[in-house]
């Protein structure tokens, strides 16, 4: 089975610069969006054989998840059930006989840490869910977790060290993640690979000089991670900030 996820950064934007094209080229089984930045009724977007699932967030224009299926799930959820974490429209889980399929945009902890109370909330529960999960089935986890795991998951990591996304909380959260029963399935085929990553600021020439950082994920229960057959990273395929990243895995 092929899976793609991408954080988009508008999903509006991203169909003005050639969203359409990589979806038809890549002919996923599950493609997941992060980031879509969108209400209900504001895009008119379906592709032929797919379903369509979208959790979008209470504030206009800001994060929403959403996934495109070829196969029709037994159920679907929307957010983890808790109402402080789920008002942002950052989780979508759809069931299948065999696996769950979990997309998530992980909330950022922000300049200065000035969110990291909330992002470690999330965390915690985040954690919890999954492995609640698990416990009944396999699991597929993919999204933009806004963490850069390992230093050699970002180009400049001495610089970086302690601002949002590459801070001891984040990263130790991400550790305990993995712990819990979890395979980062990109590091589990390329464990030394530097200079691969999945998102680049917009600022100074970053994804020209390939200073980026690896924040998008696939993490699948470590039971099925014998299974996981490539995790490629689409570091050609521009649109957004972020560049898609992928799973195939023999389910």
């Amino acid at each position: 089975m092929k899976f793609i996820s991408w954080n988009v950064n508008g999903l509006r934007a991203c169909v003005q610069k050639g969203f359409g094209d990589f979806f038809a080229a890549a002919d996923a089984d599950f493609f997941c969006l992060q980031e879509t930045k969108l209400q209900a009724g504001q895009i008119d977007l379906a592709f032929p054989g797919y379903q369509s699932f979208w959790n979008y967030a209470e504030k206009k224009g800001y994060s929403g998840t959403a996934i495109f299926a070829k196969q029709a799930p037994l159920s679907v959820t929307y957010g983890m059930g808790i109402p402080e974490l789920d008002t942002e429209g950052r989780l979508i889980t759809l069931e299948y006989p065999d696996f769950f399929l979990v997309t998530c945009y992980t909330p950022n902890a922000q300049q200065e840490l000035a969110r990291i109370d909330h992002r470690l909330k999330w965390e915690d529960a985040f954690r919890e869910y999954l492995q609640k999960l698990d416990k009944e089935k396999p699991v597929i986890v993919c999204g933009d977790l806004n963490v850069a795991h390992q230093e050699i998951d970002l180009k400049n990591p001495v610089a970086n060290r302690g601002n949002a996304g590459f801070s001891d909380e984040e990263r130790g959260a991400f550790g305990k993640l993995l712990e819990a029963g979890f395979t980062d399935s990109f590091r589990y085929l390329n464990p030394d690979a530097t200079g691969v990553y999945s998102w680049w600021s917009y600022r100074f020439n970053a994804r020209k000089n390939n200073a980026g950082w690896r924040i998008d994920y696939f993490l699948v229960s470590d039971r099925i991670g014998s299974k996981i057959q490539a995790a490629p990273i689409y570091t050609d395929v521009f649109g957004s900030d972020h560049c898609p990243v992928g799973l195939e895995i023999g389910l």
